[in-house]
């Protein structure tokens, strides 16, 4: 395993102190320190990483998983990330797990087992993955296999949205510009905390498809819809802030009922600043 050092971890131990003890025993799920503007739009967050390399198998064909390597505070929220139709994690989503791992989530970020693959299939490889993950991988003991969601792009996209619908218990699913597979897709019967990230000018999932989406979605699920200004398809395969200052708190409330971090989207999101829409329903 190679060690990942956060660009904050000099201060971590330090940052950890400044938790609340009443909010931190009222919920058991609170990690680092309260969160602000600056601290949830930062390249790292509070924790030390590390990653490894998943070998092919198990379902889908391997990858990474990035972690927080301290053991004190107890198991960890975990999402799957799955890439785009003929994309390579490796290539284009790589980016995002130390970042995540850097704020306190377990990342497996995996490779399909074809380049081609369609959305169903990449539904089935993101859960796939996460059973891995809970079940077989060397990280599984600082898992919390209660508190799992999916991330994709694209087909990878539909994908995460496809995994949702089969695995309810899930906490988490998110859309990256997520691409219609074959046939429409019909979200009605999702039960799994959803959010849309999308671009502006995207011309290949266009904002009227994603308007037309987000229509099918359950009145009373809790979900947010962020649109990039400026931004076209490939938002997501190269860092972006404004990718990750709203869905760092959507995983903190989804996955580790952190409310320290709903002031960030609710009722609208604290920073609008390169984002051209926003709807959600609220609470998260």
């Amino acid at each position: 395993m190679r060690r990942v050092l956060s660009r904050a971890v000099t201060t971590a131990v330090a940052v950890l102190g400044l938790v609340a003890p009443a909010a931190a025993a009222a919920n058991p799920y609170q990690r680092g320190p309260d969160p602000t503007l600056t601290s949830v739009a930062a390249p790292y967050g509070p924790f030390a990483t590390a990653q490894a390399k998943v070998p092919p198998g198990n379902g889908f064909n391997g990858g990474y998983v990035y972690y927080p390597t301290d053991t004190r505070l107890g198991t960890w929220g975990a999402v799957a990330i799955v890439p785009g139709y003929s994309a390579l994690f490796a290539n284009e989503e790589a980016w995002m797990g130390p970042r995540l791992a850097s704020f306190g989530f377990v990342v497996i970020g995996i490779e399909t087992n074809s380049r081609t693959d369609s959305a169903d299939a990449r539904a089935t490889q993101l859960l796939a993955a996460l059973d891995y993950l809970t079940q077989k991988s060397p990280v599984r003991t600082r898992v919390d296999a209660s508190r799992l969601g999916v991330i994709g792009h694209s087909a990878g996209g539909a994908g995460a949205l496809l995994a949702a619908l089969r695995r309810p218990s899930l906490k988490s699913a998110v859309g990256l510009a997520p691409g219609s597979p074959v046939g429409n897709l019909d979200l009605s019967g999702d039960q799994v905390p959803t959010m849309f990230i999308a671009g502006q000018r995207d011309p290949v999932v266009t904002p009227a498809y994603l308007d037309k989406l987000w229509a099918t979605l359950p009145a009373a699920l809790k979900k947010a819809y962020v649109q990039i200004t400026g931004v076209d398809h490939l938002f997501a395969t190269r860092p972006n802030t404004v990718e990750m200052r709203t869905l760092i708190p959507w995983l903190k409330l989804s996955l580790d009922q952190d409310t320290r971090y709903e002031r960030f989207l609710c009722p609208t999101v604290a920073d609008a600043t390169g984002i051209s829409m926003y709807r959600s329903t609220c609470p998260l």
